[in-house]
């Protein structure tokens, strides 16, 4: 288990410096209409909840707020417009527990895996086409078609590298070299040459760390396995002696027209271990790799149990960290400024495939978005290097901290989507009527946009009246929210995207808009088809593209900004004086915001939930006792867990000893039983899992952190494999109301008691058995409930056991 704070807040040597500096003021969300400040008081009005009109209006949308999880009853969320609408969300492999909670606090519902009555689809997986396909226009889907491109490792290098050999290297310098394996190991071997290691090895397509290491040589890579080597960045930025890295949170509303956010709010994660430049502790990935899945389990991790300390233990909030920087005279504003550059071609140079794919899967602009996990490093020098993009970045709450910033980043994430206010079981998403209609009119769309004539930059700002105060947001408030007068040369199709686009900047609360914005064309457009305004690829890569004959990047951006140049750089139309191109002085000319663009993620957080997500301890212990005894009771007389329930039961207890052993306190003999139990166990999964023994020269605590990474790999991987599972229920089995309450109360002595129950029925006199002793006994309990009529013992890996230095 996560050390507190107050364990170890004397040890300087592993602890971080708390840093008070004044903080300025989050504006919380907004009520639009009126501008006044919405308040998190469930007596507020029902229109407080909505957006763009009253309930049953065609253009409502819905309003998310954080401040929801609080004092939640069942009249506060009834008076909630969705839980009238009978407004619905559906969940496909993703851990949801904070999205749930939230979206259920404002009355909307969960459905069936099979149902199509849904509002919102929120799925840790690749949507498959056929799904996208039949969607209404008032679903939204998690994800775009192909954002792999993206999201795997190996995609992500290649369709870099393709613009640096296409646009120039200097342009997208921001990736560390890269090899994939095994194709491009000689490529390796000869760079090794010329600059030496270390390098860092990645799988293609894993997360949170997973089968991460460093190596010194070629020769140490493995090239029977799809991974990538990269060039490890030996000189980061260190605080306090530590290495650190950014999660930041990045959403995309649409690819064409393109519409990226980043959230003005980050997560900053430390590395546990004192950075040392040498290569001797290259085995150590508690002082090497920074991702909180890995650190957690050491022993002298520091978790700050207050929502409101942005700066303690090894988990800081990104506006701390720049405050922090900025204390030190750093220029942060630079720092962000190349932050939003390195986000912003990360997804130009993928962004073609998906746009293809898109026109080819998607009926409606506004279907899917997109939340991204990027993870950057940045060196002593304060340059950014992108790491990897994550398709489903974690949404779990591990702290008070975690809760705060991922609440509040939800609900303006879904409020900035605009989930519309439509009742799913009065707009059927699925009809043979509707689904010939979509398609019918998606073919005439794409014959119709061959003809239409590509609108100029010069063409579209003639018609709209120069002023010098002109802004979005300004000419949304005289105008009532209408388009500009160039809105009468626009199709239907161009007026809705505007619209789309304008109403989303609105509502946008803690996301700041990094594309378009008022100098993005002059940067960015080298990158875009001049004909298409679609991102550009080197090769034909997709094997759906589509002609397209239309430019929704200049287009939008001319609505924007209309008195911004499109051709000509941005630095000649600043005012005398101003010799930066940074978005400060932008935003003064151009916006009529107070604050400048860079502040905006030095702000301290203000929103988000600030209590934890489960039940008080005294209460969750009672409750977990009483629903022990109906559990083991009902066993004794002769109901069985399925499958799929005891494999669940034994997931959970393998946390519980997983905690166990994070602690400094743990015994050394439980380390290594649970090493054995590993080297046993992983022979029973399907997805082949490589276990490596950590040297006995290393430290009790560096090894403990080793083997619960690996147990915590091996739990991952289990629980995947149990999805799979489908229960057929009898009269012979547990409820599954009450197994579901007794798995969420549980304990680790509980659920100890319960497999042993289930895996040796008791007769007669005999008591659960030990930590070790359940340990030793449940790798053959286990294997019982595997895959075994689906696994081929031909196909399985021996279990791979190598030490680490």
């Amino acid at each position: 288990m996560e050390q507190n704070k107050d364990d170890n807040q004397e040890e300087s040597n592993n602890s971080l410096s708390e840093i008070t500096i004044a903080h300025k003021r989050v504006p919380a969300i907004t009520d639009m209409k009126n501008c006044k400040e919405v308040s998190g008081d469930d007596s507020l009005p029902l229109d407080t909840w909505l957006l763009g009109g009253p309930l049953g209006s065609r253009n409502a949308i819905l309003i998310f707020r954080s401040s929801a999880l609080a004092n939640v009853s069942d009249m506060s969320i009834q008076c909630k417009p969705a839980f009238k609408l009978h407004i619905t969300y559906k969940v496909l492999q993703a851990e949801t527990k904070l999205l749930a909670k939230l979206l259920e606090c404002h009355g909307i519902t969960e459905v069936a895996n099979n149902s199509s009555d849904f509002n919102i689809l929120w799925t840790g997986s690749h949507p498959k086409p056929g799904m996208l396909r039949c969607l209404a226009q008032h679903q939204r889907v998690n994800h775009f078609p192909r954002s792999y491109e993206l999201t795997r490792k190996d995609r992500l290098y290649k369709n870099i590298e393709k613009m640096q050999h296409l646009k120039g290297y200097k342009h997208f310098d921001f990736i560390p070299q890269t090899f994939v394996m095994p194709g491009e190991y000689k490529d390796l071997c000869s760079t090794h040459h010329r600059i030496k290691g270390p390098w860092i090895v990645k799988p293609v397509a894993s997360s949170r760390g997973r089968g991460i290491y460093i190596v010194e040589t070629p020769n140490q890579v493995p090239l029977e396995e799809a991974v990538v080597v990269a060039k490890y960045i030996s000189k980061p930025l260190l605080v306090e002696g530590h290495k650190c890295d950014l999660r930041l949170y990045v959403a995309v509303t649409c690819f064409d027209p393109l519409l990226i956010y980043i959230y003005e709010e980050g997560m900053v994660r430390f590395a546990t271990v004192k950075y040392d430049a040498s290569h001797k502790s290259l085995w150590n990935p508690c002082m090497h790799l920074c991702n909180y899945s890995i650190n957690k389990y050491h022993s002298d991790y520091i978790k700050s149990d207050d929502p409101c300390a942005e700066n303690v233990g090894h988990k800081w909030t990104l506006s701390a960290l720049l405050r922090h920087l900025k204390s030190l005279g750093k220029d942060t504003a630079f720092l962000m400024s190349q932050v939003e550059d390195l986000v912003v071609k990360s997804i130009l140079c993928s962004g073609n495939s998906i746009v293809a794919a898109c026109k080819m899967f998607v009926p409606n602009a506004s279907n899917c978005f997109e939340l991204y996990g990027f993870d950057i490093l940045v060196d002593e020098t304060l340059k950014p290097w992108l790491l990897e993009i994550n398709l489903s970045p974690s949404l779990a709450c591990d702290s008070p901290l975690d809760v705060r910033l991922k609440s509040a980043m939800l609900a303006d994430l879904l409020t900035l989507v605009g989930i519309p206010a439509i009742d799913p079981m009065l707009r059927p998403s699925t009809t043979t009527i509707l689904s010939n209609a979509s398609k019918a009119n998606a073919s005439l769309k794409m014959k119709l946009s061959g003809y239409r004539r590509v609108h100029s930059a010069d063409g579209l700002s003639n018609t709209i009246p120069r002023k010098a105060s002109n802004t979005q947001t300004s000419s949304n408030n005289n105008n009532n929210g209408r388009l500009t007068s160039s809105a009468l040369s626009l199709s239907a199709e161009e007026t809705r995207l505007v619209k789309m686009a304008k109403s989303q900047f609105e509502r946008r609360g803690g996301f700041v808009r990094i594309f378009p914005t008022v100098d993005s064309w002059s940067r960015y457009c080298q990158y875009l088809d001049p004909i298409t305004g679609v991102p550009i690829a080197s090769t034909i890569t997709s094997t759906y593209n589509l002609s397209i004959v239309h430019n929704f990047n200049l287009l939008l951006f001319n609505q924007l900004f209309p008195n911004a140049p499109s051709t000509t750089s941005v630095k000649h139309h600043v005012p005398a004086g101003s010799g930066s191109l940074d978005r400060k002085h932008d935003l003064v000319l151009l916006s009529n915001i107070s604050l400048q663009r860079q502040d905006r993620y030095e702000r301290k957080l203000r929103q988000g939930h600030r209590a934890a997500l489960t039940p008080k301890k005294e209460l969750r212990d009672s409750r977990s006792r009483e629903l022990k005894k109906q559990i083991c009771d009902m066993i004794k007389t002769g109901k069985r867990l399925t499958p799929s329930e005891a494999r669940r039961v034994f997931s959970q207890y393998l946390n519980c000893v997983l905690e166990k052993i994070a602690t400094a306190t743990t015994d050394v003999g439980q380390v290594d039983v649970v090493l054995k139990f590993l080297q046993k166990a992983s022979v029973y999964l399907k997805t082949p899992f490589a276990i490596k023994s950590p040297s006995h020269k290393l430290s009790e605590k560096d090894r403990a952190a080793v083997i619960a990474k690996q147990l915590n790999d091996f739990i991952y991987l289990y629980n995947r494999e149990t999805e799979l599972y489908s229960d057929i229920r009898n009269p012979t089995q547990l409820p599954n109301v009450a197994f579901s309450e007794f798995l969420e109360t549980a304990g680790e002595n509980d659920l100890e008691e319960v497999l042993y129950l289930q895996a040796v029925p008791m007769q007669g006199k005999g008591s659960a058995p030990s930590f070790q002793g359940i340990l030793k006994c449940l790798p053959n309990v286990s294997g019982s409930f595997c895959f075994r009529s689906s696994l081929n013992r031909a196909n399985r890996r021996s279990v791979k056991v190598s030490p680490l230095s």
